[in-house]
């Protein structure tokens, strides 16, 4: 079995820490404090357990402002799936399906989707691959174009020749190898930011590969919330397989959309 596999089940094998799961899993995006609440143990252990569980790649902090969150990672435990379950159980099983479809944090009233990914890959990799217009109508079946400096406006554009931009928005933040914010809207709602949400990517160097994580905020309500939820891990998927194999996955191309 490999390391990475051989740290998920030493990970779930400890009753606290499946219990810190089904915390995130029902609400993701909690503080130490949070989870704490909800098990009677003292701080420093749940720490502990907690880092048992990024070391397994099941759990990833993100810092906001002067918080710590954390979030419920099902990636290892969707490999897990495809590696023991899904070769002896038709149809797949629907719970860690379940556990993958969504990442949800209740920062604002406006709900927020996040979702981590690790690539086998350089940042400097995933950084060209985000913002390469041939690249991302390879994997994304748009193209993103922009000149990526901050202020600068940026379009998500079909490939089928028609030069149609369904996602129109501004470069935030552009810090080229680690992190990329943008706005995203439709293209008629332009001079209506109100109407607009946002969009990070954040790359980190985790040992030899590269932690990226997407946040969608500032969505408007259930509706888009579902969009980014079963749009994003399509789209991360496929940008995954690009990266490593040099190959995009067999599906159909997917558009994650703005408000």
């Amino acid at each position: 079995m490999d390391p990475g596999a051989d740290k998920v089940f030493k990970a779930l094998a400890d009753d606290t820490r499946r219990r810190l799961l089904d915390r995130l899993h029902e609400r993701n995006g909690q503080t130490l404090g949070e989870l704490c609440a909800h098990i009677d143990m003292a701080r420093q252990s749940v720490t502990q357990h907690l880092a048992v569980l990024e070391a397994a790649r099941l759990v990833t902090a993100v810092r906001r402002g002067r918080e710590k969150l954390h979030y419920l990672d099902p990636v290892p435990l969707h490999e897990i799936q495809e590696r023991w379950i899904d070769k002896f159980e038709r149809p797949r099983l629907r719970v860690l399906s379940d556990v993958k479809r969504r990442s949800e944090e209740a920062m604002t009233d406006k709900p927020a989707f996040v979702y981590v990914t690790y690539i086998a890959s350089a940042p400097e990799k995933v950084w060209d691959a985000l913002t390469d217009a041939d690249l991302t109508a390879a994997y994304w079946g748009h193209a993103n174009v922009s000149d990526w400096r901050p202020g600068s406006r940026w379009e998500h554009v079909r490939t089928d020749g028609s030069g149609i931009a369904d996602v129109v928005g501004t470069v935030v933040e552009s810090e080229r190898p680690i992190r990329l914010v943008t706005s995203w809207g439709a293209p008629g709602d332009e001079g209506r930011p109100d109407r607009h949400s946002r969009v990070t990517f954040d790359i980190r160097q985790h040992a030899d590969i590269v932690r990226l994580t997407v946040t969608h905020e500032d969505l408007d309500g259930e509706g888009e919330l579902s969009d980014a939820s079963s749009g994003w891990p399509a789209v991360l998927s496929n940008l995954k397989s690009l990266l490593e194999t040099g190959r995009t996955l067999p599906q159909e191309p997917w558009l994650v959309s703005g408000p």
